[in-house]
């Protein structure tokens, strides 16, 4: 509903990076996100810009929010947030996190988005793991729902 304005416009959700877990370089066409850290350890922010397609762009920087202070960052800046601290991300800003000295609970709110469709990873990689399931599911993924729902 997003494209129509209706139904819920954002999301929220949790992670947990454990100490050096790279969430690895990507970026996102259709999703602006709040990148916070709740609490832990440090947390280290990896940036590049797109060229003009929107691909990475190892020579460009680009604009981020600092705790709703304009940043304007050069390519490949890591950003250092401590616990409390939040980063914006726009789409087109090509991004790298993961905890530093220990590991970190991590906030985001976002736009709603398709994993499948709106997370471009800078090298190709698995979304998720091939499992051989035992019993059905009790919740789905948004991957799961034409294997299970048709």
């Amino acid at each position: 509903d997003l494209q129509r304005g209706g139904g819920m416009c954002y999301a929220e959700k949790l992670l947990i990076s454990k100490q050096d877990q790279l969430s690895p370089m990507h970026t996102h066409e259709l999703k602006a996100e709040d990148i916070i850290n709740r609490g832990g350890a440090t947390l280290v922010v990896e940036l590049f810009g797109s060229d003009d397609n929107g691909k990475f762009a190892e020579d460009k920087g680009g604009t981020v929010w600092l705790d709703g202070i304009r940043h304007d960052y050069g390519p490949g800046e890591k950003l250092r947030l401590a616990p409390g601290e939040s980063v914006t991300l726009r789409p087109g800003d090509w991004h790298a996190f993961w905890g530093d000295g220990g590991d970190v609970l991590i906030g985001e709110v976002s736009t709603v988005n398709d994993d499948e469709t709106d997370n471009i990873f800078r090298e190709p990689i698995g979304r998720f793991a091939e499992i051989d399931e035992d019993e059905p599911p009790m919740h789905l993924l948004v991957s799961d729902y034409r294997s299970w729902l048709g």
